[in-house]
This record gives structure tokens, sequence and C-alpha cells, in this order.
């Protein structure tokens, strides 16, 4: 929480009262971003949840990549969809919601995600997801993630509306998932802030990678005149220099975002008091290195 002295200036608490460096909490985000992602991805990166989004009766990847993100909004339209995913072509979300809603409800689609995840899960840890080392990390987890404010972080809140799973490995997954959510909205706010559009992200994660933006999973699909009129109006803005390459000015605006979003992104830690925060990173550090070991294969 954060107290006001006789001064201006804001001293940043943790829940026992002790002060806590900015910097250091910010550090923590970014290590925990890296050990959480893994767990976060698992629908993306895995076959059980989309085995399980197919017997609803789905045919292709993307239906069931709209419909279990999107399902926690509920029955919205995808104008809504796309301001919140915030990083799709004109018209690509339009092609799937409200489309998938004929197939299934959310709530099936939140349950069927859940169960594919917790197979996922399951199959890759292994008997370590029986062991009370992971019981405490989901634990801790749990209360890192349920504990932000909702205000301004549409999909953390609408996903913070469904209720905490009862079994571990549920538990451990919607953690994950809270904690995505929440970095994903203050990551879009970051974007804002620099005037950074939705496939312009792409394009700057792209080129900070030392990847051509036309070979970028998320974009390379793009008829190559809206990629190009992307890139070109970035080199316009001098984020892109006439190498083809991130400029300076593009390389600060992609540090700036990411220090935000790491910034943005520390709240639900404070929840946790060092120690805790400690023991958390040291019990998802194998974890994290199975899971990504597991998208390798």
């Amino acid at each position: 929480m954060y107290l006001t002295t006789g001064s201006d200036d804001m001293t940043n608490l943790d829940q026992q009262g002790t002060s806590i460096d900015p910097v250091s909490v910010e550090t923590r985000a970014r290590r925990l971003f890296e050990l959480i992602e893994p767990i976060g991805v698992i629908p993306y990166s895995a076959d059980e949840p989309n085995e399980s989004m197919f017997a609803l009766g789905f045919t292709n990847y993307w239906d069931t990549y709209f419909a279990g993100r999107a399902a926690p909004l509920g029955l919205v339209s995808a104008e809504v969809v796309d301001a919140l995913f915030y990083n799709f072509a004109p018209g690509e979300v339009a092609r799937h919601i409200p489309k998938v809603w004929r197939t299934t409800t959310p709530e099936l689609a939140i349950a069927a995600r859940q169960t594919g995840c917790v197979k996922a899960l399951r199959r890759i840890l292994g008997d370590r997801v029986d062991a009370p080392a992971f019981a405490r990390a989901a634990d801790l987890l749990i209360e890192a993630a349920t504990s932000a404010p909702v205000e301004g972080r549409p999909m953390y809140a609408a996903l913070r509306a469904i209720s905490v799973p009862d079994e571990v490995v549920a538990r451990f997954f919607h953690a994950a998932s809270l904690l995505r959510e929440h970095r994903g909205d203050g990551h879009i706010a970051a974007l804002m802030v620099e005037g950074v559009g939705g496939l312009e992200a792409h394009v700057l994660l792209a080129l900070d990678m030392h990847m051509p933006a036309g070979q970028f999973g998320r974009i390379h699909h793009l008829p190559t005149a809206q990629l190009s009129a992307v890139i070109d109006g970035m080199r316009d803005r001098g984020l892109i220099g006439d190498d083809g390459w991130l400029s300076e000015r593009g390389r600060a605006v992609k540090q700036r975002v990411e220090s935000s979003t790491d910034h943005l992104a520390a709240k639900p830690y404070e929840r946790l008091a060092p120690g805790e925060l400690d023991e958390l990173m040291d019990k998802l550090e194998p974890l994290a290195a199975l899971l990504l070991a597991a998208q390798d294969v």
C-alpha cells in the first residue's frame, strides 16, 4: 500500500509495514513474469486444452483461442473483445466473435479450458503436483493474484469474477491466468502511453528480438501492403531506422514500455512478504523449467 507522510513523498510498504525498494519490487515482478508465463501460456502451448475445446464442437485453433480467453467477458461484441485484446488486425476478432457462441457458452468454454489445462499441467509436471511444495506455490500465487485492485484492469477484473477453483492444479493455473491478464492490462496501458498501436507492438517486439517483422508469428500472415503500412508509420515516427531495424528512439520506447509494464505488474506481489516472494520464486523455478522444456518437444 502507499501512505503519504507530511511531504509529497510516497512510501511503498508491504503488508507488514516494512519499506520496500520499488526497484526491487519491479525486478521481482519481471522475474515472476518469466516464471509464471510458462504456466499462463499452457492454453496455447499444450495439446490438451485444444482437445478439450474441440470436444465442445470447435474445429480450428483460433475459435478455441477466442472462446477460451474471451469467455470471462460473457456475451460481448467483437468490438469489445477487439478493444480489450488490443493487438489483432482489423476484422480478425470479428471472424470468431460472436460466432463461437453458436457452438458453446462462455461457462462451458471456461470449464473446458480449465479441464484441458489441468490435464496438461499434470502430464508435464507429473507427481510434483501432489507435493506440499506445489500446494504452497499455488496458495502463494492465488494470494497475490486475487489481491490487486481491478480498476482499469478489464481482463483481470473479468477473470477475478470467476470463483477460485478448489482443486490444487486448477487453482495454480487460475492464479497464473489472473496474473497474466493483470500484467496484460498494464502492458496495454504502457503501450498506449507511448502511442504504440496493437500491430505496432508486434513489430516492436519482433525487431527487438532481431527478427524481421514479416517473420513474426502474430503478423506474418498479414497482407504485405498492410504490414508495410504499419512499418512505414513507425519509420515516419522515428521508431524504425532506414536499415529496417529499431532506431535509438525505438529501442528507448521499447525499454520504457517494458519498464512501465513491470511497474504496473508489481502490485499483486506487494501482498506477499519479501520472504514469501523468494519462497514462491524458488518453488516456481523447477516447474517453469519443465514447462519451458515441454514447449520445445
